[in-house]
Order: C-alpha cells, then structure tokens, then sequence
C-alpha cells in the first residue's frame, strides 16, 4: 500500500470522523477570533483600555497565528501532524484558561499570545490532516469545502455567541467555553487521527522564520502606534524601515536555501499568489468590519453586547447561505464566478456603509450586513480550492499554512489599519464624530471588495492556470506520494 492510497471498503469512514476532530479544533479558533471583538467595550471599562489596547487585545493573538502558522505547517509535515496538532490544542486550551483570569491588560494580552502560539498549530496542521485523510480528490475536494464551510459558519457565529456570553457571565465566559471543547478535541485526536508527515523530512528554517516575525510584528506595531505617535515619528517610521528591509531580504535568502520556510517559487504561481492576496483582503474586510461595527453599535448606537452581537445574524444568515452555495458553484464551474461575485457583494455592503450616522435606519444596517455575509461565505472555498490547486501533497502543510497565514495577516491588518483610521481622525468627541472618523475604513473596505472582484478575473484564466500547474514539478523532487514500505507513516 502506498502512503496515501485509499483503504479497501473506502477511505470515506476513515477520513470522517478525522474530518469531524479537524473542524472541532478550527470551530474554537475562528469563532475565538470573532467573538471577542463583541467584548471590546466591556474589556475596555474593566481593564481600563484605550482604542490601541482593544487592538491589541485582538492583534496579539492573530499576529502570533500569522508569525507562527508556517512554521507549525512545515514542523508537522517533519515531526508528524498529529504530534504538532495535539500540542496546539493543548497550549490553546491552557491559554483560553488564563485569558479568563487575566488580572491586567498587559496579561490578557500575554495570554492572547499564548492561545495565538497554540492556534499557529492547528489550522494549517488540520488542512493537511483532512488533505491526507481523503486521498481520493473528489472526496478531498467535498472535504475541503466542509472545512472552509466551517470557517465561515465560526466566523459568523462569534458575534452572536459572544455577545450571548457576554450578557450572562462577563467577556471571561468568551474563553470559558474553550476548554471542554479544546480537552474533547484533544483526547478525540488521540483516538481518531492517525499520525502522519511527509516522507522527504525538512530541515528547520530559524532565519527565515525570524524574517517573518519580524515583517508581521513591525509592520503592526507601526500602524497601531502611528495612530498614537503620528506616522512621521521616528520609532514609527523605523518600525515601517525594519519591516520593509526584512520583507526584502526573505525572498533573496529563501531562494539560497534547498528547503525554505516560505518557498519564493510558490508565488510564482498566479493562482496561489492570489489566492493569498484575496485572503488577506477578505479577512482584513471582515475583521476591521467586525471592529469598527462593534464600537459603533455598542459605544454610538449604547446596544449591550448580547444586540450587538444578535444585530449580526443577517450577516450570520448570509454566511450560512453562501457558504454551501460557494462550494458547488466553485466544484461545478470553477472559483471565478464565487470570486467575482463574493468581492462584488463586499463592495455593496461596504459602499451602503460609507454614509454612516448615529441615527442610520436599521433596514440600512441589515442590509449592509446581509450582503457582507454573503460575500465572505462565497469567498472561503474559492480561496482553499485555488492554492491548493497543483501544489503536492508533499508540501500540504507549508502550501495551506501559507493561505491560512493570509487570513491571518488580513485579520491583524484589518484591526490594525481600521482602528489607527478611527482613531487618528477622532477629533470630535461624541458619536458623530466616531461615525465621521469611521468614513474612511468604509472606503477602505470597498475597495477591498473590487480588488477582490477583480483578482477572481485575474487568476483563473487559462494562462494562470498553466504557469500554476508548472511549478510544482521546478521544485519538489521527493514528494510524499512515492511508494513506501509498509510501516511508514500513514496518512
């Protein structure tokens, strides 16, 4: 039996209940994303936080996702996946126990971190497991598109989640829930996942990783300190220098190394570099609508946490509709029309937005929110489908980290540049000068949406498609569907 092929009597039951372990551990993680910016406010008047500290209660978890993800995807395709995936949940589950105990900002912020380190490691690692655990590409594909459909649904649950824990116990309760569910998935994963890892070990990359750290985390300090400092600063215009010379040096050290943390050759590949591009824009629109929309419902609008977070579930609704409706338009016609028409959706809500007041009718609002939901429930499985499209197995956890570090980054982006807008032009004390500060950011948001309209054109023609499908072969030579002897490690 080769390392992947399928089990007699079908790789479906099999893969099933992996399947069920995988998405368990990314329910935690992206609904844990979502649901805290409905907290925002209430961490603020315990803890004492200023707008810089609530994007940080926020950007510390997802920047050590993103600082971290590619790394947990390579050291799981080396050591094994079900080894890394445990100690994810289990750093994970221990870090959402002491955000609920957090004395102090500063440590809730410390301990954001922490669950971030542990979230690094599960869901590029769960990507690759589910990749693994369906070697048939039919069922992998209807896989993937459960997977991503899970991502949306966490997603758009987190506000109504976490404004209902908020309502009955505190914004501590928002990491409560974690931890029968992080202990679950840990013993499941026991049980059920079998250990895999790619059959060409890979060597650790330490200078490439801090490459990245340090892009990720200068770039973010900048821009959440610039709105404090002022852009022209000397620490912010050092941070922005630091951030642009360590992005220019990754792609020329990476190129030197035989086995690179972050291959350059990939972003050769118009469909996965955009597939990249796409997610860091769709989720720097969702995050930085999440973060703006929570303070002006709660703080303009005076809404406690539970309506603010139940005023969202026309955007759940939109979600729960497009999600299952994005995987089958992108099976049977491929992830342009999803694309185009996610990114043009993401425009419209955006643009209904620009005019924002305190008094704007609701009818307005919930429109807005419909269709933002729409757009992103169309847009996750178009993005997975198109960067996992022609990259090999052998390289399922450094390919799917990547993409998934794109969410990431788009998630810290969002936050960050939403709020330094906010923040900087909030001149005028009250609600109307919130609303007006915030009319940028919607802007913003708008052109999101067209670029990602527009990137759907882009890298899904036939020429994209043919570069894409060249690649793999210029740089993997030892990929993980050779045939091995009985007693290797299993997919």
């Amino acid at each position: 039996m080769t390392m992947h092929q399928p089990l007699a009597g079908g790789g479906r039951r099999r893969g099933g209940p992996v399947l069920a372990v995988c998405c368990l551990s990314l329910l935690i993680t992206a609904l844990d994303t979502t649901a805290v910016n409905v907290a925002l406010p209430a961490v603020g008047h315990d803890l004492h936080a200023s707008v810089s500290g609530l994007q940080w209660t926020v950007d510390g978890y997802t920047l050590a996702v993103a600082a971290f993800m590619m790394l947990a995807g390579s050291t799981a395709d080396r050591i094994g996946r079900r080894r890394v995936f445990q100690a994810g949940l289990a750093l994970f589950t221990a870090g959402s126990l002491a955000c609920s105990l957090a004395p102090t900002l500063g440590w809730l912020i410390a301990f954001r971190v922490a669950q971030g380190l542990g979230a690094s490691m599960l869901n590029p690692v769960a990507l690759s497991i589910i990749t693994h655990a369906f070697p048939d590409p039919r069922e992998r594909a209807r896989a993937i598109g459960l997977w991503g459909t899970t991502v949306s649904l966490s997603v758009a649950a987190g506000p109504v989640v976490g404004g209902l824990l908020v309502a009955s116990a505190g914004w501590r309760s928002i990491f409560w829930i974690n931890l029968p569910i992080g202990v679950a998935a840990l013993l499941l994963t026991a049980v059920l996942v079998p250990e895999s890892r790619a059959a060409a070990t890979r060597r650790p990359d330490p200078v490439g990783q801090v490459l990245v750290v340090t892009i990720l985390t200068s770039l973010i300090f900048a821009i959440i300190e610039g709105s404090r400092q002022g852009c022209g600063s000397t620490p912010v215009i050092g941070l922005f220098v630091l951030s642009a010379v360590a992005l220019a040096a990754l792609p020329g050290y990476e190129r030197r190394r035989e086995q690179p943390l972050v291959d350059p050759v990939f972003f050769r590949s118009i469909p996965f570099t955009g597939a990249f591009v796409i997610a860091v824009t769709a989720f720097l629109v969702l995050s930085g609508f999440l973060f703006l929309d929570t303070l002006y419902l709660q703080q303009v609008r005076g809404y406690s946490a539970l309506h603010a977070g139940l005023l969202t579930v026309p955007m759940a609704v939109g979600i729960a509709l497009a999600s299952p409706l994005s995987g089958r338009l992108t099976a049977a016609r491929g992830p342009r029309p999803p694309l185009v028409a996610a990114g043009l959706l993401i425009a419209a809500a955006a643009l209904t937005l620009t005019m924002l007041t305190p008094t704007t009718p609701w009818p307005v609002l919930l429109a807005a929110y419909l269709l933002l939901g729409a757009g992103f429930g169309l847009v996750n499985t178009p993005i997975t489908s198109t960067a996992m499209a022609g990259m090999p197995r052998a390289r399922a956890g450094v390919s799917a980290a990547i993409t998934t570090t794109g969410r990431q980054v788009g998630n810290n982006l969002g936050v960050a540049v939403l709020g330094s807008i906010v923040a900087a032009r909030t001149r005028t004390p009250g609600h109307a000068g919130f609303t007006a500060a915030s009319h940028p950011g919607w802007w913003t948001l708008a052109a999101g949406g067209l670029l990602i309209a527009a990137l759907g054109l882009a890298i899904t023609t036939r020429r994209a498609t043919w570069v894409a499908a060249r690649i793999p072969a210029d740089r993997v030579t030892a990929p993980d569907t050779a045939p091995r002897a009985r007693g290797g490690a299993q997919a």
